[in-house]
């Protein structure tokens, strides 16, 4: 009597799956995934892992008898249980370190890479983002994420039988994604709007839960704006610099409207890059409508606004000349009853100079209080690169710091790491990230043998070569390729290079003698293989030849089967690699790689590093946790530095990397080598993570 009936326990069940599937929590759970996955195996493929398409698949009637299997119930009830638990927990880092911090930090993205269903990100910057806002989730933060809702995303890429880029763009509608229109308390979606020019821009909003913090999408495409702004937000960086512009007011100036509509006062207003930073205009229009002095305004302003630069070049900030800005932002800076040119004067190094373009970033480090690099190189580069605007100060003295990026290790582990270190290192090895002392017991054997850990890098080697060989005959078949040859092997030596074609990241590098690596890779006693993936951005003709260069290397006679290239790079596929990847081969110009955290992905796999010292890896590489193309020094001649970079990486290759892979005992364990992983994995892992990340922004900038 009183015991609650079995439909009824089910049909609860079912509620809490579907509000589990829209938490982006489940993405850096492997057993919530695997719920999903067992539910419908194809359509969690084909959606690219999308936990909202899963459930719209499966229907209520088939869900209640799944149920009923009680091995799978079991499962359910422990996910969501654990789920649940987590939302619950009042124990985190920030209660215990920083009790006081209870207003929220509101950080402002162009773009969030939370997971590949979701693609409103196109690159590093998104995916950085997306990792800052789990991390925040973990240590118990409170947070707001702003940012804005691309219904076509980032392009979807193909490489035509030629090698050349290809862009599709399709839609994303909402009902197939984890998000929730805003509403108001009285019923009807919540609308805000901007000013362009003379028109009045409306938007919606998107909710995206995430762990504990949320994330808002602003959305243009809505029926009281005319076609043209209906489509201002559709597109990742698309169109031209009226699209930008238009795109970074609604970021900046509506989300600030956003969150004074909901009632939200921020704590700190953080502005990652300078997409976001017509946000300061917004705050100084309140504070001067409320009264203040300009004088006051801009002080009440810098006092509650950071700043993360992530652009180590100044043609890689955003510029508006004058009358770009005096069309787009005149109506709206006139209320202010400040002219034109003071407006100028917060993006320029010299406002008395009406030559000079508006530059985000220059208005981003005016007018906050605190600004940083991305690592301590690029802390030193911003700091040369921005000194003039701080003339009477010596470059050591500008202020922009450096807090070094990481990266969500638990969305980037995947099932088979996890399940491994679960074993070994408990289940909550998630929760020690920043222990760097828990992560000294990596180097001795009792924790897991070199046996284990090779075994781990066969395994993990072998899934990438067969979801490479998957993802290529599913290539060639849409190409008309009937026959495909053989590709890769689970024995050899596997280098992954993946990220976005930038010229300045070099991917042909490798290739810039093609008989000397033909002769390191063709040795059946010591096999060598190169995996390549990445887009390049659509307007970017000379990524695009970089792209195609490396095709033709695929199609080599000495290389083919030896050399891959797999398009439409995300972050599935990205996960992949890091996994499989013996070795993660990096090698930008100096100085030109902010920070970088493609590599950092690679460690709790037993992957390792081979890169240039820029960036992460200057301050990370000690000799014994992966290796270094060359040393600090640099070219001016850009020719020269690519000459000696080659050089420097063959010699590396063949010295180094390849026969110490290759040098096995009696067992056939390289013994160095799983030293070399142990001494990575224990220096590395506990320091280039986004939990140690954003404690150090909680420290250095969110508390002031």
């Amino acid at each position: 009597m009183g015991s609650t009936p079995p439909n009824a326990d089910h049909s609860s069940l079912s509620q809490r799956l579907h509000i589990l599937a829209r938490n982006l929590w489940w993405t850096w759970n492997p057993e919530a995934q695997a719920i999903f996955q067992d539910l419908s195996p194809q359509v969690w493929q084909q959606s690219n892992h999308n936990a909202v398409v899963v459930l719209n698949e499966v229907s209520s009637v088939e869900l209640q008898a799944r149920l009923h299997d009680q091995e799978f119930m079991k499962k359910v009830r422990f996910v969501l249980e654990e789920f649940e638990d987590y939302l619950k927990d009042k124990s985190t880092w920030v209660s215990r370190n920083v009790p006081a911090l209870t207003n929220p930090i509101v950080y402002f993205s162009a773009e969030f890479g939370l997971h590949e269903s979701l693609p409103i990100y196109s690159g590093g910057l998104g995916v950085l983002s997306g990792d800052h806002t789990k991390s925040a989730s973990d240590l118990g933060l409170p947070f707001i994420g702003i940012g804005l809702y691309y219904r076509k995303g980032y392009f979807q890429q193909r490489i035509g039988n030629e090698g050349w880029q290809e862009e599709q763009y399709p839609v994303w509608p909402p009902e197939h994604l984890p998000l929730e229109l805003v509403s108001l308390p009285e019923g009807g979606r919540l609308l805000n709007s901007v000013e362009i020019g003379d028109v009045t821009v409306f938007f919606q909003t998107w909710r995206l839960n995430v762990g504990r913090t949320v994330v808002y999408l602003l959305d243009t495409c809505v029926p009281e704006n005319s076609e043209h702004y209906q489509g201002l937000t559709a597109s990742v960086y698309g169109g031209n610099i009226d699209t930008r512009i238009g795109q970074e007011v609604v970021l900046g100036i509506g989300g600030v409207r956003l969150l004074k509509s909901m009632g939200v006062t921020p704590s700190c207003y953080h502005m990652n890059e300078g997409h976001s930073a017509f946000l300061v205009l917004e705050l100084l229009r309140e504070d001067l409508a409320a009264g203040k002095s300009h004088e006051e305004a801009e002080k009440e302003v810098r006092r509650h606004c950071v700043f993360t630069t992530h652009t180590p070049v100044p043609a890689g900030h955003d510029r508006f000349p004058s009358d770009l800005m005096g069309r787009t932002l005149g109506k709206y800076w006139s209320v202010t009853k400040l002219s034109h040119e003071h407006m100028m004067g917060f993006g320029r190094v010299n406002p008395a100079d009406p030559q000079e373009p508006f530059t985000m970033t220059v208005m981003a480090l005016k007018m906050s209080r605190a600004a940083n690099g991305v690592s301590r190189i690029h802390g030193e580069v911003s700091r040369d690169m921005w000194q003039h605007l701080y003339p009477s100060r010596p470059v050591v003295e500008v202020p922009i710091g450096a807090i070094t990026n990481g990266v969500h290790t638990p969305s980037w582990a995947n099932a088979r790491a996890h399940e491994f270190w679960n074993k070994r290192l408990g289940y909550d090895w998630t929760n020690k990230l920043i222990e760097p002392e828990f992560w000294n017991k990596i180097e001795t054997e009792d924790l897991a043998s070199d046996e284990e850990l090779w075994a781990l890098r066969f395994t993990l080697r072998r899934e990438l070569v067969e979801f490479v060989r998957r993802r290529l005959r599913r290539e060639g078949g849409r190409n008309g390729d009937s026959e495909l040859p053989a590709v890769l092997s689970p024995d050899a030596l596997t280098i992954c290079f993946a990220r976005r074609f930038a010229t300045y990241k070099r991917a042909p590098l490798i290739f810039r003698n093609v008989e000397a690596m033909m002769s390191l890779m063709d040795n059946k006693a010591r096999p060598v293989q190169l995996i390549f993936s990445g887009k390049a951005h659509p307007m970017d003709n000379e990524g695009k030849k970089f792209i195609q260069k490396i095709f033709e290397m695929t199609k080599h006679h000495g290389l083919q089967g030896k050399v891959v290239f797999v398009e439409n790079y995300d972050m599935n596929v990205a996960r992949w690699l890091v996994a499989g990847a013996d070795v993660w081969l990096n090698n930008p110009r100096r100085p030109l790689e902010a920070s970088g955290t493609s590599g950092m992905k690679v460690l709790i796999h037993g992957g390792l590093n081979l890169s240039v010292l820029d960036g992460w890896w200057s301050e990370g590489f000690n000799g014994k946790n992966g290796w270094a193309i060359g040393d600090h020094a640099g070219e001016s001649d850009l020719d020269t530095q690519d000459r000696q970079d080659f050089e420097n990486l063959y010699k590396t290759l063949k010295e180094s990397v390849v026969p110490e892979f290759f040098d096995r005992d009696e067992k056939g364990i390289p013994r160095s080598w799983i030293a070399r992983i142990r001494h990575s994995m224990k220096t590395l892992i506990p320091v280039y993570n986004t939990e140690r990340m954003v404690a150090e922004y909680v420290k250095k900038y969110y508390v002031p």
